[in-house]
Formats: structure tokens, sequence, C-alpha cells
């Protein structure tokens, strides 16, 4: 009698700042399961972290996985990886060979969200203003978060290939005479004003002090939970002020970087700064200033903007990337 092989299942990882997120995934699966969430603190290195999660599963050493995606915070070029912000560093040959993996697959952060935006369900996504998706077109990506992460995804018939950038770092473009205002005044901080200096945490912490030396107002130091919670609550003007122009702003870089992509398929806004204020930013200025264009505004009305409120969508864009990695 013919034996049957094993199925293995993949490994698929987040590994962020302050979070390591684990789960499995089957070869005829489109989501992951088993997920798991670790500190990275309680953790000495990303081996540990994963032999530990493989502990849990109770899978017999004939099905361990033998293929794994892993999207980390940080550059993912060489093979000498630095995760971003949370001090584990491996060599991907050298973890390769430890967790005995026929493949391994590393990632950023940012291309396992783009991997994981068409597979997105209606329920794991809030639409705030344009029209249909155009299917095979590319999609934006954008996620204000510890920093600003923009990128893309574009297709090749079916077969999506998600497009790495450094978008965050293009220059701040001021959309009108106060924001030209926020410009000068953070000139005299940083020789290079970037969208992330202002479209991430730190960045709300830059805005709120900008604004507040702008309109001669004393302002106590706060940090960006403080901002937010002030201006959903609206015990602070200038704490609400912040949040609000902060949301213009990333609708006019949303804007922009849907005309460079022509990203017809959709801009999603992920990260984790939106989701936290999503009542504020559903009636701010987003979507008027992500349609602002002149005459391009007609084509960017057409085009359907959404903020990603996914639990784990970067386990499910690993799984993705996986899964284009080796499908025939």
């Amino acid at each position: 009698m013919a034996t049957t092989e094993p199925q293995h299942l993949s490994l698929v990882a987040d590994i962020g700042g302050t979070h390591a997120r684990f789960a499995l995934v089957g070869p005829c699966d489109e989501r992951p399961s088993a997920s798991l969430t670790f500190k990275v603190s309680d953790f000495p290195s990303l081996t540990s972290a994963i032999l530990a999660y493989l502990e849990t599963t109770d899978l017999p050493e004939a099905q361990r996985p033998r293929c794994a995606c892993l999207a980390i915070a940080g550059p993912t070029g060489l093979d000498r990886v630095n995760i971003t912000n949370n001090g584990w560093s491996f060599s991907q040959q050298a973890l390769k060979q430890t967790l005995g993996l026929e493949q391994l697959r590393v990632i950023n952060d940012f291309t396992a969200q783009a991997y994981a935006a068409p597979l997105l369900a209606p329920n794991e996504l809030v639409s705030i203003g344009g029209g249909k998706s155009v299917n095979g077109k590319p999609i934006a990506v954008l996620g204000p978060g510890t920093g600003l992460g923009v990128g893309g995804l574009v297709f090749s018939g079916t077969s999506p290939i998600a497009l790495f950038s450094e978008g965050g770092h293009v220059d701040f473009a001021p959309g009108d005479e106060l924001e030209a205002e926020v410009l000068r005044y953070l000139w005299q901080r940083y020789d290079h004003v970037s969208a992330e200096r202002l479209l991430c945490g730190s960045g709300l912490v830059n805005l709120y002090e900008a604004l507040a030396a702008i309109h001669g107002t004393h302002n106590s130091a706060r940090s960006a939970v403080a901002i937010t919670e002030a201006a959903l609550n609206n015990s602070d003007p200038l704490c609400r002020e912040s949040v609000e122009l902060f949301c213009a702003m990333l609708g006019s870089l949303a804007g922009n970087t849907a005309l460079t992509l022509g990203a017809r398929g959709g801009v999603y806004i992920a990260g984790g700064i939106v989701p936290k204020i999503l009542d504020l930013f559903l009636t701010s200025r987003f979507r008027a200033r992500f349609e602002s264009k002149g005459r391009f505004q007609g084509y960017l009305a057409s085009i359907p903007t959404r903020v990603v409120i996914a639990e784990h969508p970067g386990l499910l864009g690993a799984a993705n990337a996986l899964r284009q990695q080796t499908q025939p």
C-alpha cells in the first residue's frame, strides 16, 4: 500500500519592534491559523521565539514547517537582518539551517501589508469615499505608525507583485499657507522635512509643537497617544487641530501616491494610528485632500480609499507572499 506524504504546514511571521506574531498556513490555505503573539522582550533572539512558537503547535517532527516567510520591520536585502526598534539581529542563512527549512523568504513588513490588501474581507476594511476598485490595476498602501510606510502592488496577469519603496521619506509638500508655516518651523530642526516627519507617531508630536509655536500657544510636552486621546474627546483644541491636520496631510500624500502608481485598484490606509482615530478620520478632510489635485480631481474621485482594521494583516500578507513564491 502506498504511503501518503505528510502535509507540511508553512510558518509565517510578522515581527515588529514590540511584538512577534506567528502562525501556520497549509498549502491550500489562503488564511493562516494557530496564530500567537509574543512579546519581543521575552526572548533573546528571533530563533528562540520561533522555536518557542513551534513547541506550542505540537506538530510531529515529520510535519514541522519546511517553508517560512517572515515579515520584518526593517531592511531585508542582506543576509544579516537587524530588526528595527527591537534589538534582534539574525543571519538568514543561519536561521534557515537552524530551523531545517528548505525555503525561507524574508520581506519588509510593509511588503506584507501590500500583499495582504487584495485578500482583506469587507469586514476588515472601512471605506471612505470613491468608486469601485478596478481588477488588475495597481494598489497603493500607506501606513502611519512608528514610521510611515508606503508601498504598492501591481499585477502580472493575476499574480501580485509587491513594490517596496521608501515613499515615507519623500519631501513633505504643504497644501496651504498654514502647512507652509509648519514646514518652515520644522526646517529649524531638520535639513530635510520628509512626509514621515509629520505622518507617524513622532510626526504627530512634531505637528503639535509646530502649531503651538505658530499660534503662540503654550504647550506642555505630550506624547502621540496623549494628543490623539485629547483630540478624540475634544478636550484640547490644539490636539484636535493637530490630528485633523494630520488626516488632511495624509490625504494629500495618499492622493500623490495614487497618481504616481495609477492606483485604480484602490488605496489602503494601514498602520497603527488611523484605526485608533477612526471616528475623527472619517469626518476629516482626508478624502477632500485626496481628491484635490486640480485637473485630476475627477480621476482621483473614482479611486476608493479604505482603512485596514484587520487584526493581523501582516500574517495574511506573509502567507500570500510565500504562496506567490512557491506556486508553479
